[in-house]
């Protein structure tokens, strides 16, 4: 496979502030880095994102792929990001056929900070098959275990959401953004590049993870990326919902600790109830 030129722009992803407490005490803390960054395809403006800047190259990676615009990663000959002017040059081999019809209409989603997808939402849906795909309950508290043990910048200054991508229980990326649709795109991305990555197993799936809702984009997102069974922190919306029961996708909610809530999917979740752990009878 082909693959495009990358730079390596890092920014900070925190920067430190003092505060005044609640006993009028000054303290020096840290809280999240934002930065804009403006896409531009064949010198084409296309998108300003506001992001962490942890994987810019990754992010527009996944972002041109998410909102289907590129066929395949070998389309794409470089991406050059300049954090002094704050833009990610995209060149293309062959251009993108029917760019500007193709993101004239713009769909402002529900993702922190206004997320954007081009063109119709639900096209193509109906045209993904999901791998076969199985997690075992175990497996899922050795997800959220992970999670709770994953160093982040979410632990030290707050404000972001973090997104993971497992293979079974084994974590094989952690991404935080200022909001979840930036890391989904990254994680994209980082997935596109990959080329030695052993496969999934239907025994050992790949399993998204996010802090933030499942909301539709969310759930084309990951089934775009081949993800069958996706865990969240938080709950589902009802179109996240709708279109995860049309796709077969296994969608996890509320997952903290023992307690879940299986949304969609539940034959793609192999129970193991013995292992949950049940709150004590008041006055035991």
């Amino acid at each position: 496979m082909t693959r495009p030129v990358l730079t390596e722009a890092r920014a900070p992803l925190t920067r430190g502030v003092e505060v005044v407490n609640e006993h009028g005490e000054r303290e020096a803390i840290s809280i999240p880095a934002e930065r804009d960054l403006t896409v531009y395809v064949d010198k084409r403006e296309l998108v300003t994102l506001m992001t962490l800047g942890a994987h810019p190259e990754w992010l527009v990676l996944g972002y041109l792929r998410n909102q289907r615009l590129v066929e395949g990663l070998a389309a794409v000959e470089s991406v050059t990001v300049d954090w002094e002017v704050g833009a990610a040059a995209v060149k293309t081999r062959s251009g993108i056929e029917r760019i500007e019809e193709r993101t004239a209409k713009r769909v402002v989603t529900t993702g922190c900070g206004q997320g954007s997808v081009f063109g119709d939402l639900m096209a193509d849906v109906d045209g993904i098959a999901l791998p076969e795909a199985r997690l075992t309950q175990a497996q899922l508290y050795g997800v959220v275990n992970a999670i709770r043990l994953q160093e982040s910048t979410y632990k030290s200054a707050g404000s972001v959401h973090g997104c993971a991508l497992f293979r079974g229980e084994q974590m094989l990326l952690f991404v935080e953004d200022v909001g979840r649709h930036n890391a989904i795109d990254t994680i994209a991305g980082w997935m596109w590049l990959q080329q030695d990555l052993p496969p999934a197993t239907p025994d050992e799936p790949l399993v998204f993870y996010t802090t933030g809702r499942l909301t539709s984009e969310m759930v084309i997102k990951s089934a775009q990326m081949g993800v069958a069974i996706v865990v969240s922190r938080s709950g589902i919306t009802q179109m996240g919902y709708e279109i995860a029961e049309r796709l077969g996708l296994c969608t996890i909610g509320r997952a903290t600790n023992r307690h879940f809530l299986c949304y969609t999917g539940s034959e793609r979740l192999l129970l193991q109830p013995e292992l949950a752990v049940r709150p004590r009878p008041v006055g035991a």
